[in-house]
């Protein structure tokens, strides 16, 4: 490798990152894929959360910017994962374009994760035309903080609405991925419709897939991210059990009251 691509490969891992509060042990690395358009930024209330349980968090670049940024970012990753100084599990967490781009690697066996956890997986090839930034609000998110964030320099207006690149959608074929998949999906999201995407998560060996009621596109940032967030930690505490992820919690109804 050449010190241009070493270079470009580090540019790619290291957008951003949140650690383990201090004295407390690792109990698993994530590596965050923005969706199209998306700055490292927009998740940074997701790994400031998921870091405070003490799982490592590395939100790397966009990996639909650009022919170098995705083959420096696929570099970086495989580098990053089999690496012995990667706390385990090893989880790929993808967002929009992200998830595909997860799912693609790992289908094909060019990444080899413990585990991946898909937000707003889209189901078709993108849309023709433009629509308008407060549409593109609208779509995204109901959480005004996160619409905050969005007006600001963490996402590149109308990326939202711009083709998938080619090839990525039938390279995420889930029924070729055999490590477990948490799916979180917006059941209002209007950019991947639940039911279709439905249908390819019933697909997967492995997958299970939560709805988030009344959600838009951007699960992992919507209104109900601490809901979101809990549901991913309770995953990652199953998947350190093993790849069977074993129920840790089971509702149960309380015992007859005697009198």
């Amino acid at each position: 490798m050449t010190l241009v691509d070493h270079e470009a490969q580090q540019t790619a891992a290291a957008q951003a990152a949140w650690d383990e509060p201090t004295g407390l042990v690792p109990r698993g690395t994530l590596f965050v894929i923005p969706g199209r358009g998306e700055e490292p930024a927009l998740y940074e209330r997701l790994g400031r959360r998921l870091s405070t349980d003490a799982y490592r968090v590395r939100v790397l670049a966009d990996p639909s910017a650009d022919d170098a940024t995705e083959a420096a970012l696929h570099a970086a990753l495989a580098s990053q994962l089999a690496s012995p100084d990667t706390v385990a599990p090893r989880v790929l967490v993808g967002s929009d374009t992200g998830a595909l781009y997860a799912a693609g690697l790992t289908a094909s066996g060019a990444l080899d994760p413990d585990a991946l956890i898909l937000a707003g997986l889209p189901v078709g090839a993108g849309e023709e035309g433009t629509r308008s930034w407060d549409d593109e609000l609208e779509i995204r998110t109901s959480c005004p903080t996160h619409r905050g964030v969005l007006r600001g320099a963490a996402v590149r207006r109308g990326a939202l609405f711009g083709p998938v690149p080619d090839g990525w959608l039938e390279r995420a074929d889930l029924r070729r991925v055999r490590q477990p998949i948490l799916g979180i999906h917006g059941a209002a999201d209007p950019v991947s419709p639940l039911p279709q995407a439905r249908e390819r998560y019933r697909s997967a060996p492995l997958a299970q897939l939560v709805s988030i009621s009344d959600g838009k596109h951007d699960a992992l940032n919507d209104l109900t991210h601490r809901t979101v967030a809990a549901t991913v930690v309770l995953f990652l505490e199953r998947l350190r059990l093993g790849k069977d992820l074993p129920v840790i919690a089971s509702a149960e109804l309380p015992e007859e009251r005697r009198d």
